[in-house]
């Protein structure tokens, strides 16, 4: 695997663009590619990828390129998800409902194994094979399963009441809820705000407005 050093969120949030087209190349039978070549598949300059690489350690050689199928896994490594991870929904209202039934991220390596709500007219209900049960037992299930992400799809106010629970029982948390958990050292945290994604697609198309005039 690439060396571990200290990377910038910024290229990090690139890798999963990456592996989704290396992904594809792999498919196509692809064996070799340059970095001039995935440069213009992925519409970024080639200054910018062996930029990225270099951060763990480069992959490729020069006059070779890079092999597809080894940069792809160098990259799933990075990802963390060729051995893949575990995860628990924590509220199953329609965005959860909609991300239990996802079937790519199965395809990813992310296997839903638990189903968490405060609503009793759900309990039992089946997802992909995977019952929804109460939030009460979050705890006892947390502590006999092995779970490396909770995914909370629950208001702001019940965030509060699950934190607890699920602090040092996970290695990671993929929050849609409306308030931000601040990351710490034990526990890595992604927060998501869809509205935030929409607004900056309005800005877009506002400047492009503007533009236009």
């Amino acid at each position: 695997m690439a060396e571990n050093k200290k990377v910038s969120s910024v290229v990090i949030r690139r890798l999963p663009r990456y592996y989704r087209y290396l992904g594809d190349l792999l498919s196509a039978g692809t064996k070799r590619i340059s970095s001039k070549e995935l440069s213009e598949l992925m519409n970024v300059t080639a200054s910018q990828i062996r930029q990225d690489f270099n951060c763990f350690g480069g992959f490729g050689q020069q006059g070779y390129g890079y092999n597809v199928e080894y940069l792809y896994n160098e990259i799933s490594d990075l990802l963390g998800i060729r051995k893949g991870r575990t995860m628990v929904i924590v509220g199953t209202g329609n965005l959860g409902m909609s991300i239990a039934g996802y079937a790519n991220f199965k395809k990813r390596g992310f296997s839903i194994i638990g189903l968490f709500d405060h609503n009793p007219q759900l309990y039992g209900k089946e997802i992909n094979g995977v019952k929804i049960q109460p939030v009460t037992d979050l705890e006892s299930f947390l502590t006999s399963h092995n779970v490396d992400i909770a995914v909370l799809t629950m208001p702001k106010e019940s965030v509060r009441e699950v934190l607890p629970i699920i602090k040092g029982r996970v290695k990671g948390i993929w929050n849609f809820s409306h308030t931000e958990i601040p990351q710490d050292s034990a526990l890595s945290v992604e927060n998501v705000h869809l509205s935030d994604s929409l607004m900056t697609l309005s800005c877009k198309i506002a400047r492009n407005e503007l533009k236009n005039k």
